[in-house]
């Protein structure tokens, strides 16, 4: 990553200011470069999908380690002149004239007319053993994403909640090998002859902790001792936005905690956007890089739109006289 100074020279100089460089934020700024806008991308380099050893479904990019992705990226936006600094942004004030103050990392700040945020999720997992230390690599979300990888193997299914069922419906169709840990009391009559019926089979009881063995899985240990022995174990998490500093500026958010938008990213505050898992828990990385490019389309015409007002005042103006 190019980890260029920005100083205070450097307050009136972006016309976008995206934070986070993840697929999102990289691939809005990749398209608003091409469009000969000035661009800063703010990274604090922590992207959710780290741990994991390669990403999958990526057409043209399958397999590929997604830090080999950021770095193609980063490199492709410097290229067309998008500026891109390691920093934390630590807030965004709007300012009353219109535009934004980007507070950041060793109390840097950057003016930008607009700003895109797209800082992700989190992943909030079981309180169980073990669980968060195999995360992305045995103990996996999203069977689109690792399903193939761990075919006809023994997996299992950690059901957090009645909706996981569905959940290990899904995940069935990479193994005939399947368990479905739920807690007592958790299942319906439904849910079994469900599960029974394409031959998932069923542990009921409290997960104590997973076993792990010279770097792998091992199985699930229950609190009442039982072993069960699985390679692999899909956990759907629980998904948190990471909307501190949208929170802060009082963009609307629905009943769930997520960014209210008119469906191309806008905000209901005036110039400030969003991308990829920030909005949309369920966007793979194809998804998210999809959305960023889509953003960047909408961004753009905003930013022509407020040209097109600016270049029409003095005329305006002209002819009044």
């Amino acid at each position: 990553m190019s980890n260029q100074d920005v100083n205070n020279e450097d307050m009136s100089g972006y016309e976008v200011v995206v934070v986070g460089g993840g697929a999102a934020g990289l691939s809005a700024a990749l398209v608003l470069s091409r469009a000969r806008r000035d661009v800063l991308v703010l990274d604090a380099g922590h992207p959710r999908n780290a741990p994991a050893a390669h990403m999958q479904g990526f057409l043209s990019r399958d397999g590929m380690p997604p830090g080999e992705l950021l770095a193609r990226g980063r490199e492709e936006v410097s290229s067309y002149g998008g500026r891109i600094v390691a920093g934390t942004v630590e807030g965004i004030s709007a300012c009353p004239d219109g535009g934004f103050r980007v507070l950041f990392s060793g109390g840097r700040r950057v003016a930008a007319r607009q700003v895109l945020v797209a800082t992700g999720l989190r992943d909030e997992l079981p309180d169980i053993s073990g669980l968060r230390e195999r995360w992305a690599r045995d103990v996996l979300h999203c069977p689109y994403c690792h399903g193939h990888e761990v075919r006809d193997r023994p997996l299992g299914v950690l059901g957090t909640s009645p909706d996981a069922v569905g959940y290990a419906q899904i995940v069935r169709q990479w193994s005939d090998d399947v368990t479905f840990f739920a807690p007592v009391g958790m299942l319906t009559e439904a849910h079994r002859t469900e599960l029974v019926a394409r031959a998932i089979g069923i542990v009921e009881g409290t997960v104590h902790r997973v076993l792990v063995e010279d770097g792998r899985l091992l199985g699930v240990e229950m609190d009442d001792g039982r072993v069960i022995p699985r390679d692999a174990l899909f956990v759907p998490p629980r998904f948190v936005p990471n909307n501190d500093l949208l929170v802060a500026l009082g963009v609307s958010l629905d009943d769930h905690g997520w960014v209210r938008t008119d469906g191309t990213g806008r905000t209901t505050v005036q110039g400030l956007w969003v991308a990829g898992n920030l909005s949309n828990p369920r966007a793979q990385v194809i998804t998210a890089a999809g959305e960023g490019s889509a953003v960047a389309i909408a961004i753009n015409t905003d930013l022509v739109e407020d040209d097109v007002a600016t270049a029409l005042r003095p005329v305006v103006a002209a002819s009044a006289a």
